[in-house]
């Protein structure tokens, strides 16, 4: 509901709001959120205070609008490798490979929800909230991928799922060689899916 009247309380979208947004999307990732104030932002997108402001009332707005890109971005690339894969299988491994992929590229500073997640204490903190929606999103696809391959406790192994996935995110710090990420997360990821097909007591 917060959600909902958030964004019908949002102005339109314009070439200004665009500049501002892609600004902050690159300084926030980059820099952290908290390390870069509202008049470095002001400066670099080359508008007025009052124009800023009419566009985001307060940078906890800003952060807001910078999460949805994020999400939209990230909700529209699984949703592709999905259609492109042709299955679930073939979807989580190639979910697995962009992690790998995307660990290694320029600029790569790991997982941005994530990484607003830790600059925020207060779970009831509205970006908190935004990242804790957009994984439970992710966990909802994963368990849908989960029930086509018929994997039993399917909450459970999509918990795991994200566990690595965080984890692939931060070895992308560590690890230089991007072919022996991806297979470390490809094998992690059969071993829990395979462990899961496994009858309990067996």
């Amino acid at each position: 509901m917060a959600r909902a009247t958030r964004e019908a309380a949002a102005p339109r979208s314009s070439p200004v709001r665009e500049r501002i947004l892609a600004v902050a999307d690159e300084r926030f990732y980059a820099e952290g959120i908290r390390a870069v104030s509202a008049d470095r932002l002001i400066a670099a997108a080359g508008v007025s205070k009052v124009t800023f402001y009419r566009h985001f009332p307060s940078k906890d707005d800003l952060v807001l609008a910078y999460l949805d890109g994020r999400v939209a971005l990230e909700r529209h690339a699984l949703e592709q490798l999905r259609r492109q894969a042709g299955d679930a299988c073939g979807t989580l491994l190639a979910i697995a490979r962009a992690i790998a992929d995307m660990s290694c590229s320029p600029g790569f500073r790991g997982c941005p929800f994530i990484n607003a997640a830790a600059e925020y204490a207060d779970p009831a903190h509205p970006t908190r909230r935004a990242v804790a929606a957009h994984r439970a999103w992710f966990a909802t696809f994963l368990q849908e991928l989960l029930r086509e391959m018929a994997i039993p406790d399917r909450a459970a192994v999509a918990e795991q799922l994200i566990i690595l996935r965080d984890g692939g995110m931060v070895r992308g710090y560590l690890d230089a060689d991007p072919t022996a990420r991806t297979d470390a997360i490809i094998r992690a990821g059969r071993a829990v899916i395979d462990g899961a097909r496994v009858p309990a007591g067996s």
